[in-house]
């Protein structure tokens, strides 16, 4: 800063009339000087002062605030830390609360089981409880029902209405001694069920099979139409045959008389033993001599074009036909079995001598094998079972 005084144009103005009249002061008397501050001067002293002041404050409030920074970062420090353990706090906290969810998770679960359980067995109590508490008549109806559903599963088994007629017998004879009042219309129904049963039939097969099994044996004893019969004329059974007629030739009148044995008294001697001899050999000449001629009408030609080899295949496929059925009738299948006698029964028409009694005999059981052997419609017992229902109150 220069020291050349600044003057304003009012302290111009100040010093004009002294600077003027400062030659007449002068010379008027002579006054000593005293220095006198000048107004620019004063200003900046108090500009210096006002600064100082302000420094003093801004060092002062400077101070201060680096105070409160410190303090705050102290408190933003401490607060930081406290923060972190409670941010370790809360986490601990937290394994701690997923296990303890686990932990109810499990017990939950445990419990729900347990729940279901109790449940099960509270169910079970009930129905204990109501089976205790049904009185007798139910209970005896409940076991007459569950019985006669049992024999009417077994008489569908079996194919026949015996086990059905049983248990509906039994039922009565139980509820008889049971005697209530209330129970006389089951007794009824079940009357009118065993009936029903009864008219239905049965079909017997155990006698089936047994019929079967006697024409299987048989088979082997019944003659063909292409077998011969070497028998002799005079014991040759002369049966008429259906469908067929047979022709033998007669024997001769000579032939005939010659057959009468002369006794030794008539002929005399040894001459009537001789002539007895002669006239069995001619006898027996004769017999195989007509024996060897047969006239025999057939219906059905290719029965007398049977081999003999081929006589007991025929035989055989018999059996098997009849044995085939006998297997079917055990097993319940009508229907195979209705098939294999049909064949069976054309088999004994067609190959073998009708005429004979061996062969009608076992026509007659194959016949009535086929007629008996028929499915069985096993009835109902619908009215038993609907009066049960009426009488137990369902």
């Amino acid at each position: 800063m220069s020291d050349t005084p600044v003057t304003s144009p009012a302290a111009a103005s100040e010093a004009a009339p002294v600077t003027a009249a400062a030659p007449h002061a002068a010379a008027a008397s002579t006054v000593p000087a005293v220095p006198v501050a000048s107004g620019p001067e004063r200003w900046l002293a108090a500009a210096a002062a006002l600064l100082l002041v302000l420094a003093t404050a801004a060092l002062v409030l400077g101070w201060n605030a680096q105070q409160r920074v410190k303090l705050l970062e102290g408190e933003l420090v401490k607060r930081q830390q406290d923060s972190g353990a409670q941010a370790a706090e809360a986490r601990l906290l937290a394994l701690q609360a997923q296990e303890a969810t686990r932990d109810l998770a499990a017990k939950q679960t445990l419990l729900e089981a347990r729940v279901a359980e109790t449940s099960i067995q509270r169910s079970q109590i009930e129905e204990l409880i109501q089976s205790m508490a049904r009185s007798r008549d139910e209970n005896v109806l409940a076991d007459v029902e569950a019985a006669i559903r049992v024999g009417l599963q077994q008489s569908a088994i079996t194919g026949s209405v015996d086990p059905l007629v049983t248990v509906l017998r039994q039922a009565d004879e139980r509820l008889a001694r049971h005697d209530e009042p209330r129970l006389e219309g089951v007794r009824r129904a079940i009357a009118a069920d065993i009936e029903k049963a009864r008219t239905a039939g049965a079909t017997d097969l155990p006698l089936l099979s047994l019929r079967l099994d006697e024409v299987i044996r048989l088979v082997d004893e019944l003659p063909l139409l292409a077998a011969v019969d070497r028998r002799p004329a005079k014991t040759r059974a002369r049966a008429p045959v259906r469908g067929a007629a047979t022709v033998e030739t007669e024997p001769a009148a000579g032939s005939a008389a010659s057959a009468v044995p002369a006794t030794p008294e008539a002929a005399g001697g040894w001459i009537g033993s001789l002539g007895d001899g002669w006239s069995q050999m001619l006898a027996h000449i004769g017999d195989e001599v007509r024996s060897l001629v047969r006239v025999t009408r057939i219906d059905v030609p290719e029965a007398m074009l049977i081999a003999p080899e081929q006589a007991f295949f025929l035989r055989e496929n018999l059996k098997l036909r009849l044995l085939n059925a006998r297997v079917a009738l055990l097993s319940r299948q009508f229907d195979i079995a209705q098939s294999d006698l049909r064949d069976a029964r054309l088999a004994l028409e067609r190959y073998f001598e009708r005429g004979s009694p061996r062969v009608v005999s076992a026509l007659e059981v194959v016949r009535q094998v086929t007629v008996q052997a028929r499915s069985l419609t096993i009835p109902r017992p619908d009215a038993t079972l609907a009066a049960i229902s009426a009488a137990a109150g369902r």
